[in-house]
């Protein structure tokens, strides 16, 4: 593990490699899982101002499930959560004419109708953050369905940190990162050698 600032860092975000395989996951991960993606309650107050803006990009039966039961609710660890339609899907994913889910979120976020790219624990993934004491750790989270993703990264030689560099920042800030690369960087040269 590594400490940096009130964050604590798994060795796994460094060495392991990850690039996300939409073409061969087709964006499994907005469908499996015990529940919906994790949201923050700044999240969940940035969505409720902006739901009207985002509803076009939604599907018919998604627009009517949140009619009915909401967008949001707690799942059973008391977590806030976006709600799923009964098939599994996020309300805020959609298919394209390839077959693959994407997020009516992030789809707003870039024709520029919200100000909300996605949840953040999407747009983190494969890194998942928990809370221990007054620190933030960061997790790499190991999924079947992310086998692609991994396979890609290995290719690539991209890590996960690499890979997940734009949400990093949005998370933690360009230092926090740039520091963690200059850490990453002397830890990899450490470990080869």
């Amino acid at each position: 593990m590594i400490l940096l600032e009130n964050t604590i860092v798994s060795e796994d975000i460094l060495e392991k490699n990850f690039i996300c395989n939409l073409s061969a996951c087709k964006g499994a991960c907005c469908i499996e899982g015990d529940s919906g993606a994790p949201i923050t309650q700044d999240e969940l107050e940035i969505l409720e101002a902006e739901l009207e803006n985002i509803k076009p990009y939604l599907t018919a039966v998604s627009l009517e499930a949140i009619k009915t039961q909401n967008f949001w609710e707690k799942d059973t660890d008391g977590d806030l959560v976006t709600t799923c339609l009964p098939t599994g899907e996020c309300n805020f994913s959609l298919r394209d004419e390839a077959g693959m889910l994407k997020c009516g979120i992030e789809q707003a976020y870039r024709d520029g109708k919200a100000s909300i790219q996605k949840p953040l624990s999407c747009h983190l993934y494969p890194i998942r953050i928990s809370n221990v004491g007054e620190f933030e750790a960061l997790n790499y989270h190991r999924w079947d369905i992310c086998k692609p993703a991994c396979k890609l990264g290995e290719e690539h030689q991209v890590a996960v940190y690499q890979f997940l560099k734009e949400p990093l920042i949005r998370k933690f800030g360009a230092d926090w990162y740039n520091e963690l690369d200059e850490i990453a960087k002397q830890w990899k040269a450490e470990t080869k050698s």
